[in-house]
């Protein structure tokens, strides 16, 4: 960051010094701030020494820029990351600004953000996904300025994934004269259009200083995308008001209309003027089109019915926590756009105002979603904290600020949550802005002009039983899982097969016996049955799969569409499905949080694209599986007909077909090595081939630059590494380290693989192992850079000497300015083989050479005289995937265990023969209380605790439900042997809190609790 450390103060000296304000002026404000992870009243003090303190550009997210740790505050359901309270300041000159108004603008600071103006004390916001400002220039002087900001997250955890710490998204300061046109003053309504016209009616709110009488113009353009002004309106004023409101009509003749397809995009200028002078102007983009949401029919854009192909995608989803620049989201926005993708659920909550602008322009329909509960829901949410205060101005700002975006399709107002609070959520919504309905992920449905449902969409009854007479939309379904380059034939269901209250659809496996044979780690070691991978057959899931929801979405057609959960993996809720420590994810996604591609990105798309395309999944490398052993290949393509070749062997052709289970192309395809060829056929001629080809242990690394949606005059880089084998063919079970060196002219913003289990920093770190094969450096050069290198290395080979003992050292460099040139680095490499530092004087790398299993091969780049990476890398057999003939299948598979609940006054004690944790009061009060999300419907279910007693007197407990005391549980004596004993017990859709609390200091060993 040496680059730009000055950047802002001598940026606005300047600019403040040379020009002369006759009309708005939005400035930058991202730039040096300070920062600190400490809390002291002192730093609201514009004279407090911050000398000592880190600077930081915004966006900025402290919590995903310490890492993880197994204690971090926000716990499993963030992702173990931490909290705690920060404070920023910045300081910045100014000239003298007579009659000026001045303002600073957040666009998103979580949580509890303070602001202070040269130690005046402005105001506090709770909410963490709102925008908001403050005006103030009663307090700005002349010269040196302090802005302070601290902001408070102690109280964890307070959300049910990750959340970001900090100032989150971009700052700016706005310079207006004191007549000006309000925050989101302008409103744009089409209440009419046809292909001949479409009426736009523009309304603008003034405020005006109040001293004199207002003369002035209200000057409003229409732009065309060519920047053509189409259309114009002026409207001569006088006024003595303080709060001046104008409604004004213009026409806009053969209007282009506003869709996915073609998100045709005019501008409005709004300008004030007064003596012929712009004293104020506002800009804001406009599409034109119509919607309508109908019970029999779906979703109607434009008259014509559409899918909505959605996901539902947390902002923090992806390689950088919440610290999203524009550049970046574009490419996140533009990966689920090449899927197919063409609406966006902002679950759950309202994301940064460029979220939208970046929707409206590249035409990607959006659900927004305003709060995820309405009371408690995580321990120390915005729901306990600030909702019923604050959820008036958090709406008001919310529709306010979004309603102009023509993405915004319809509102959401919650997500698994209840209250009578709905009636009032929707109504204010209607009054300001009744051109769209609302909805909920699956709460108050009563109250909704939608009716939005969460999992309970993806039971076989819901489609037997009556649905309310109201338009119907998937909002959260459907919920699979994938882990990237994984694979396994059996299937697998979160909560068993059958599940009776899940109502699942029946999936067979694809073999009688498992195919593969690898995992993370040996499940001897896991510490739930939760925790393992999931396989990228689309054979993981809840209740139904992608293709059968995909099926019953198309032909149904009061399926309006759905938001599958989700777009991308993101950090957090690690523990309810995947098992808790060290798994740090949720693996909803279509792409991991590198934006690596899983096998369900190319099933989506086959489906919802229409360029030819085919994809092979697995992939062909199989070191442990014996010749002959039939695999299921699968294609996903969007071709009339497949074929597929084995070593050149045609396996005959297959059509994909609009059934769920014949939507992918499929053979049992005998084992051996080679290559196999997919061909896909468009009447009767090919368009399109893949393969995937057998490789050989890691002997080279790759370089790949990401050109397709990230424009380097952004300065921002993304670089894939792969391993390749000595022939340049990838190895997909890749995970040696890859070690990097950047150019003085820019810094790592992160670095991801996707790796469910890797707990290492992404942030301020030079080394990320890889996952599967890959993985990914996030780059942002300096602006105006000429030639920035980055330098990658590797110590390669199989982490556990699987078929070959040999081992390489690789070094590759990549311009990340202009022609993006991948090249062998003029470097020397030293290495050592007996765990001693590498020096000049030790062995001079020059060819591969053989390791036994526990050596650690450490190893030195220097070029020009001077070390540029320093590597080292362990080959032992603990290490890296486990491998073995058979992987036990853990016994406690979908409970969740009582050592991973909240609890008091209990002990922790092991099971040593089985590896496992339970909970021993030993005569002393405590409780345990298990957090349950219920992705489905309300109803009755089966609590099944697992306990031991060697009592022979019953120790009763109270069970609490949701704060609600539903009875007294009598724990029989089990001669310490572990039992089971079950209640049937009624539960929420969404979040429920099942407790079991002490009578008389008495209670059993409690092992766990699942629910059926």
């Amino acid at each position: 960051m040496k680059y730009n450390i000055f950047h802002t103060f001598l940026f606005l000296s300047l600019f403040f010094a040379t020009q002369v304000f006759s009309q708005r002026e939005v400035i930058d404000f991202n730039n040096d701030w300070k920062f600190t992870l400490q809390d002291n009243a002192d730093f609201s003090k514009p004279e407090s020494d911050t000398s000592s303190w880190n600077t930081v550009d915004i966006p900025h997210d402290w919590a995903f820029e310490k890492g993880v740790s197994k204690d971090g505050a926000q716990g499993a359901q963030g992702g173990y990351f931490d909290g705690g309270i920060g404070w920023y300041q910045k300081k910045f000159d100014l000239p003298e600004l007579e009659n000026k108004l001045i303002t600073i603008d957040f666009d998103g600071v979580y949580m509890n953000s303070e602001v202070w103006v040269n130690g005046h004390y402005l105001a506090k916001r709770p909410y963490g996904y709102i925008s908001f400002r403050y005006e103030i220039s009663k307090y700005i002087k002349e010269g040196e300025n302090v802005i302070a900001v601290r902001v408070d997250n102690s109280k964890e955890p307070s959300a049910r994934w990750y959340h970001p710490c900090g100032i989150y998204a971009p700052v700016r300061l706005v310079i207006t004269s004191k007549t000006f046109i309000k925050p989101h003053g302008v409103y744009l309504k089409t209440p009419s259009i046809s292909k001949e016209n479409a009426i736009v009616t523009v309304e603008t709110s003034l405020q005006n200083d109040g001293k004199s009488k207002l003369k002035g113009i209200l000057e409003i353009l229409i732009v065309d995308a060519e920047g053509k002004t189409i259309v114009e309106n002026n409207q001569k004023f006088k006024s003595n008001d303080v709060h001046l409101q104008f409604s004004n009509t213009l026409k806009i003749s053969n209007p282009k209309l506003w869709s996915p397809d073609s998100p045709y995009l005019y501008k409005v200028i709004t300008r004030l003027k007064v003596k012929n002078k712009i004293v104020d102007e506002v800009q804001t983009n406009l599409g034109v089109r119509t919607i309508e949401w109908n019970t029999d029919k779906g979703f109607l854009l434009n008259g014509e019915v559409i899918k909505l192909l959605g996901v539902s995608e947390h902002y923090e989803g992806g390689p950088i926590g919440g610290a999203w620049n524009k550049s970046l989201l574009r490419w996140k926005l533009a990966l689920l756009k090449e899927m197919g993708v063409n609406a966006i659920r902002t679950a759950h909550n309202p994301a940064t105002p460029m979220f939208y602008d970046l929707c409206d322009e590249l035409g990607l329909l959006v659900m927004d979603e305003i709060f995820d509960g309405w009371s408690r829901k995580a321990e120390e949410d915005y729901g306990k904290q600030a909702f019923d205060e604050w959820w008036k101005k958090d709406m008001t700002e919310w529709l306010l600020r979004n309603r102009n975006h023509p993405s915004i399709v319809i509102y959401s107002v919650g997500n698994e949550t209840r209250g009578e609070i709905a009636k009032e959520l929707v109504a204010f919504c209607h009054q300001l802005d009744p051109d769209k309905p609302v909805t909920s992920g699956h709460s108050a449905s009563e109250f909704m002009d939608v009716y939005g449902v969460n999992g309970g969409s993806e039971k076989q009854g819901f489609f037997k039983r009556a649905r309310p007479n109201k338009p119907f939309v998937s909002t959260e379904a459907p919920h699979t899982w994938q882990t990237r380059g994984y694979y396994r034939t059996k299937s697998w269901f979160r909560d068993g097969y059958p599940n009776k209250g899940q109502e699942p659809f029946e999936l067979p496996d694809l073999t009688e016996k498992e195919v593969f044979n690898y995992e993370w780690a040996s499940s001897d070691t896991w510490s739930s049955g939760k925790q393992h991978f999931n396989s990228s057959y689309d054979n993981a899931m809840v209740r139904i799969t992608a293709r059968k929801n995909w099926e019953l979405m198309r032909d149904l057609p009061w399926f309006s569409g759905h938001f599958r959960w989700t777009g991308f993996d993101y950090y957090g809720e690690a523990s309810y499905v995947h098992g808790g420590w060290p798994f740090r994810l949720f693996m909803g996604g279509a792409l991991d949080v590198a934006g690596f591609k899983k096998d369900l990105f190319y099933f989506y798309k086959s489906q919802w694209t229409q360029e030819p395309m085919v994809h092979i999944l697995p992939h062909w490398t199989h070191p442990t599986v014996e010749k002959g052993i039939e695999i299921p290949v699968w294609v996903y393509s969007n071709c009339d007909e497949v074929e597929l070749f084995l070593n050149g062997k045609s396996l005959g052709k297959d059509i994909p077909g609009t059934k769920w289970d014949e939507m992918q192309c499929e053979w049992m395809v005998p084992y051996e090595s080679g290559e196999l060829i997919a061909k896909g056929f468009m009447d009767g001629k090919e368009v399109v081939i893949t393969k995937q080809i057998s490789a050989e242990t890691p002997a080279q690394i790759t370089l790949q630059l990401e050109e397709k949606h990230i424009d380097i005059e952004s300065q921002i880089a993304i670089v894939t590494t792969n391993l390749v084998d000595s022939k340049g063919v990838f190895y997909p079970y890749g995970e040696n380290k890859i070690h990097y060196h950047l150019s003085d002219n820019a810094r790592l913003l992160s670095l991801e693989n996707g790796d469910p289990v890797d707990t290492t920093k992404n942030v301020g770190v030079k080394v990320k192992k890889a996952f599967m094969g890959s993985t990914r450096a996030f780059v942002k050069l300096a602006d105006n850079a000429k030639k920035t290198e980055l330098i990658t290395g590797a110590i390669l080979g199989e982490k556990q000497l699987l078929t070959s003992k040999q081992v390489r050292i690789a070094v590759k460099t990549i311009n990340l300015t202009g022609k993006s040139l991948e090249k062998k680095e003029a470097v020397d490499i030293y290495y050592t083989l007996d765990g001693s530092a590498p020096t000049l004087q030790s062995i001079v790398y020059k060819e591969p050479f053989e390791i036994e299993l526990g050596t650690t091969v450490k190893a030195i780049v220097v070029k020009n005289g001077d070390v540029i990476l320093t590597m080292e890398e362990k080959f032992a057999k603990d290490l890296g995937l486990y491998w073995k003939a058979e992987i036990s299948t853990y016994e406690y598979a979908n409970m969740m265990m009582a050592v991973d609940a909240n609890f008091s006054g209990a002990e922790v004690e092991a099971i040593p023969q089985k590896k496992q944790r339970y909970l021993n009061f030993k005569g002393k009060q405590g409780k345990i209380s298990w957090y349950q999300e219920n992705d489905g419907s309300a109803g009755h279910f089966t609590l099944k605790i697992k306990y031991a007693s060697n009592d022979l007197k019953p120790k009763a407990m109270k069970l609490i439900v949701n704060k609600k005391n539903v009875g007294v549980i009598d724990f029989k004596t089990t001669d310490s042997k572990w039992q089971d004993i079950e209640v049937e017990q009624p539960l929420n859709a969404g979040a429920n809190y099942i407790e079991l609390q002490t009578i008389d200091t008495n209670g059993p060993k409690i092992l766990g609790l699942s629910v059926k």
